[in-house]
Protein backbone atom coordinates (compact mmCIF):
# COMPACT_ATOMS: atom_id res chain seq x y z
CA UNK A 1 0.00 0.00 0.00
CA UNK A 2 1.27 3.88 -0.74
CA UNK A 3 2.34 6.18 1.25
CA UNK A 4 0.03 9.35 1.90
CA UNK A 5 2.46 12.02 -0.46
CA UNK A 6 2.98 14.60 2.49
CA UNK A 7 3.95 12.36 5.23
CA UNK A 8 7.67 11.49 4.63
CA UNK A 9 8.45 15.20 3.61
CA UNK A 10 9.84 17.16 7.15
CA UNK A 11 8.25 19.63 8.78
CA UNK A 12 8.94 23.28 7.72
CA UNK A 13 8.97 26.32 10.55
CA UNK A 14 5.36 28.96 10.62
CA UNK A 15 6.71 31.77 10.85
CA UNK A 16 3.11 32.73 11.18
CA UNK A 17 2.42 31.36 14.35
CA UNK A 18 3.00 33.42 17.32
CA UNK A 19 4.15 30.92 19.99
CA UNK A 20 4.29 33.06 22.96
CA UNK A 21 0.68 33.75 22.53
CA UNK A 22 0.37 30.36 21.74
CA UNK A 23 2.40 29.20 25.27
CA UNK A 24 0.35 31.65 27.36
CA UNK A 25 -3.66 30.27 25.96
CA UNK A 26 -2.04 26.79 26.90
CA UNK A 27 -0.81 27.79 29.83
CA UNK A 28 -4.24 29.96 30.64
CA UNK A 29 -6.82 26.65 29.73
CA UNK A 30 -4.47 24.10 31.86
CA UNK A 31 -4.94 26.44 34.79
CA UNK A 32 -8.82 28.20 34.71
CA UNK A 33 -9.22 31.11 37.16
CA UNK A 34 -10.70 31.20 39.80
CA UNK A 35 -14.11 33.25 39.92
CA UNK A 36 -14.23 33.79 43.32
CA UNK A 37 -11.57 36.60 44.61
CA UNK A 38 -11.55 35.80 47.98
CA UNK A 39 -10.62 31.96 47.36
CA UNK A 40 -8.28 33.32 45.01
CA UNK A 41 -6.34 35.11 47.11
CA UNK A 42 -5.84 32.37 49.55
CA UNK A 43 -4.91 29.65 47.12
CA UNK A 44 -1.76 28.07 47.22
CA UNK A 45 -0.62 26.30 43.94
CA UNK A 46 1.62 23.62 45.97
CA UNK A 47 -0.98 22.44 47.11
CA UNK A 48 -3.51 20.23 46.04
CA UNK A 49 -7.51 21.27 45.26
CA UNK A 50 -8.11 18.85 48.61
CA UNK A 51 -6.04 20.17 50.97
CA UNK A 52 -6.55 23.84 49.85
CA UNK A 53 -10.42 23.88 50.46
CA UNK A 54 -9.94 21.67 53.49
CA UNK A 55 -7.72 24.56 54.92
CA UNK A 56 -10.50 27.36 54.24
CA UNK A 57 -13.18 25.19 55.40
CA UNK A 58 -15.11 24.73 52.29
CA UNK A 59 -15.81 20.65 50.81
CA UNK A 60 -14.20 19.12 47.67
CA UNK A 61 -17.03 16.95 47.75
CA UNK A 62 -20.63 18.02 49.20
CA UNK A 63 -21.50 14.12 49.04
CA UNK A 64 -18.85 13.67 51.82
CA UNK A 65 -19.14 16.53 53.45
CA UNK A 66 -22.93 16.56 54.22
CA UNK A 67 -23.48 12.23 54.07
CA UNK A 68 -27.07 11.01 53.90
CA UNK A 69 -27.96 9.50 56.99
CA UNK A 70 -28.68 5.70 56.81
CA UNK A 71 -31.26 4.16 58.70
CA UNK A 72 -30.23 2.67 62.07
CA UNK A 73 -32.45 -1.14 62.47
CA UNK A 74 -34.47 -0.31 65.56
CA UNK A 75 -32.76 -2.90 68.02
CA UNK A 76 -29.41 -2.38 68.04
CA UNK A 77 -27.88 1.17 68.34
CA UNK A 78 -24.51 1.92 66.99
CA UNK A 79 -21.64 3.47 68.25
CA UNK A 80 -20.81 6.75 66.67
CA UNK A 81 -16.70 6.32 65.86
CA UNK A 82 -15.72 10.22 65.93
CA UNK A 83 -14.83 11.16 62.89
CA UNK A 84 -11.57 13.50 63.30
CA UNK A 85 -12.38 16.95 62.50
CA UNK A 86 -10.24 18.94 59.99
CA UNK A 87 -8.35 22.17 61.31
CA UNK A 88 -9.06 25.23 59.23
CA UNK A 89 -6.17 27.58 58.80
CA UNK A 90 -8.18 30.20 56.49
CA UNK A 91 -11.49 30.55 58.54
CA UNK A 92 -11.47 34.62 56.78
CA UNK A 93 -12.17 33.02 53.48
CA UNK A 94 -15.15 31.76 54.58
CA UNK A 95 -16.14 34.53 56.86
CA UNK A 96 -15.87 36.87 54.12
CA UNK A 97 -17.81 34.84 51.84
CA UNK A 98 -20.93 34.59 53.95
CA UNK A 99 -20.73 38.32 54.79
CA UNK A 100 -21.00 39.04 51.20
CA UNK A 101 -24.01 36.10 50.73
CA UNK A 102 -26.25 38.48 53.81
CA UNK A 103 -25.74 41.55 51.65
CA UNK A 104 -29.16 42.11 50.46
CA UNK A 105 -28.80 42.12 46.54
CA UNK A 106 -28.91 45.34 44.83
CA UNK A 107 -31.98 45.42 41.80
CA UNK A 108 -30.64 45.72 38.45
CA UNK A 109 -33.27 45.24 35.88
CA UNK A 110 -34.91 48.23 34.83
CA UNK A 111 -37.36 48.98 32.49
CA UNK A 112 -37.07 50.18 29.22
CA UNK A 113 -37.08 54.15 28.32
CA UNK A 114 -40.04 53.43 26.05
CA UNK A 115 -41.97 51.22 28.04
CA UNK A 116 -42.05 54.22 30.67
CA UNK A 117 -43.12 56.43 28.15
CA UNK A 118 -45.58 54.33 27.43
CA UNK A 119 -46.96 53.65 30.42
CA UNK A 120 -47.44 57.53 31.60
CA UNK A 121 -48.56 58.84 28.08
CA UNK A 122 -51.91 56.19 28.72
CA UNK A 123 -52.20 56.82 32.78
CA UNK A 124 -52.05 60.81 31.88
CA UNK A 125 -54.77 60.54 28.91
CA UNK A 126 -57.04 57.86 30.17
CA UNK A 127 -56.18 57.52 33.80
CA UNK A 128 -57.84 53.77 35.03
CA UNK A 129 -60.02 53.47 31.65
CA UNK A 130 -58.20 50.48 30.10
CA UNK A 131 -60.47 49.93 27.16
CA UNK A 132 -59.91 53.60 25.98
CA UNK A 133 -56.25 52.77 26.24
CA UNK A 134 -56.12 49.91 23.88
CA UNK A 135 -58.21 52.10 21.55
CA UNK A 136 -56.12 54.82 21.82
CA UNK A 137 -53.48 55.46 18.52
CA UNK A 138 -50.11 55.44 20.09
CA UNK A 139 -51.00 52.04 21.21
CA UNK A 140 -48.61 50.91 18.52
CA UNK A 141 -48.39 47.19 19.67
CA UNK A 142 -52.70 46.71 19.46
CA UNK A 143 -52.01 45.59 23.35
CA UNK A 144 -55.41 44.74 24.58
CA UNK A 145 -56.59 46.12 28.13
CA UNK A 146 -55.58 43.44 30.11
CA UNK A 147 -52.22 43.72 28.71
CA UNK A 148 -52.12 46.86 29.40
CA UNK A 149 -52.72 46.62 32.60
CA UNK A 150 -50.06 44.34 33.35
CA UNK A 151 -47.59 46.61 31.74
CA UNK A 152 -48.90 49.46 34.50
CA UNK A 153 -48.58 47.51 37.01
CA UNK A 154 -44.98 46.53 36.39
CA UNK A 155 -44.50 49.87 36.36
CA UNK A 156 -46.16 50.65 40.17
CA UNK A 157 -44.13 47.59 41.12
CA UNK A 158 -40.30 48.38 39.26
CA UNK A 159 -40.85 52.02 40.25
CA UNK A 160 -43.69 52.39 43.30
CA UNK A 161 -42.14 56.05 44.48
CA UNK A 162 -41.93 57.44 40.87
CA UNK A 163 -45.49 56.57 40.38
CA UNK A 164 -46.81 57.69 43.53
CA UNK A 165 -45.33 61.37 42.83
CA UNK A 166 -46.23 61.19 38.89
CA UNK A 167 -49.84 60.66 40.63
CA UNK A 168 -49.97 63.46 43.29
CA UNK A 169 -48.59 65.58 39.77
CA UNK A 170 -51.59 64.31 37.83
CA UNK A 171 -54.10 65.03 40.62
CA UNK A 172 -52.57 68.92 41.26
CA UNK A 173 -52.80 69.59 37.58
CA UNK A 174 -56.25 68.47 37.42
CA UNK A 175 -57.02 70.07 40.61
CA UNK A 176 -55.35 73.87 38.67
CA UNK A 177 -57.12 73.15 35.69
CA UNK A 178 -60.49 73.38 37.78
Amino acid sequence: MPKAKGKSRRQKYSYNLNRKRLYRSARRRAAPRIACSHIRHAWDPTKSVAQNLSEMGLAEDPNKAVPIPRKKPLGMEMESSGQGKKIVRKPYVVNEMEYEASLPEKKSNTLSRDLIDYVRYMIQNHGENYKEMARDEKNYYQDTPKQIKRKINVYKNFYPEEYKDFITSLKQEKMDVQ
